[in-house]
């Protein structure tokens, strides 16, 4: 049962390192992300999964590993990976970065099972809303933690250029998700998803499904573009008495 969820970003420049002088125009993204994260610890999870998307969805096993090499950064998490292990998308990649960051609950002796789970950009908002259910029946305390970008077409100088739909669709997924509601998110469109390069769409609906059953309270923490991209953050908790 979902009881938890915290919805973050994936920009590598969230890491400090990758940003270099510009680390300071995301502290406060940063901040919200550590206070978001560290509210799943708090909720004391039997299982904390981690979802974002990727080209296609895969249930990763215990030897995958989260790196930052191929973005100039001499990052790996474990250090040393288990030979022919796979590495982490870059959405988990940086879901694996916030967990450390925060200290949220992790394997290594908190008796709490982390998994990570990516889910195709363009998977259709069934088989998102079915995967979300999954991760939520699968232990009796489950956290998600969700990674995912909004829309890439907010400035002229944005990943997308300028497109005029980008804001009002990024601000209807941040009222979405300061309300906790479930449904918005369902009933998000891939095809403008995908023409405003939203690569959270697919795991913001995995979130949708899990939270379907239940009620939640939101508070969106964070709703910032300063590269002409989206960045959202949100915390969601299970309604006292649900």
């Amino acid at each position: 049962m979902l009881i938890s969820a915290a919805v973050c970003p994936h920009p590598p420049l969230l890491v400090p390192a990758m940003a270099g002088g510009a680390a300071p125009e995301l502290d406060g993204l940063r901040a919200a992300c550590d206070e978001a994260v560290g509210r799943l610890a708090a909720a004391r999870p039997d299982v904390l999964a981690v979802v974002g998307g990727a080209p296609e969805g895969v249930a990763y096993g215990d030897g995958a590993y989260a790196t930052l090499r191929p973005y100039g950064l001499p990052w790996t998490s474990p250090e040393v990976p288990d030979d022919g292990a796979a590495p982490l998308p870059l959405s988990l990649t940086i879901g694996r970065w916030l967990v450390e960051r925060a200290a949220a609950p992790d394997a290594r002796g908190t008796g709490v099972r982390v998994r990570y789970r990516s889910v195709a950009f363009d998977a259709p908002p069934a088989e998102c809303l079915a995967l979300g259910r999954e991760l939520a029946g699968s232990a009796e305390r489950v956290a998600l933690l969700v990674m995912g970008d909004g829309s890439a077409c907010r400035s002229e100088k944005a990943p997308g250029y300028l497109d005029e739909r980008a804001g009002p669709y990024d601000e209807a997924v941040g009222r979405a998700l300061g309300a906790a509601d479930a449904a918005a998110l369902a009933a998000l469109d891939p095809g403008t998803s995908g023409e405003l390069r939203a690569a959270g769409r697919a795991a913001w609906q995995v979130l949708a499904g899990a939270a379907a059953a239940g009620r939640f309270t939101g508070e969106l923490l964070a709703d910032e573009a300063p590269y002409g991209v989206g960045y959202l953050v949100a915390s969601w908790a299970a309604a006292p008495g649900r």
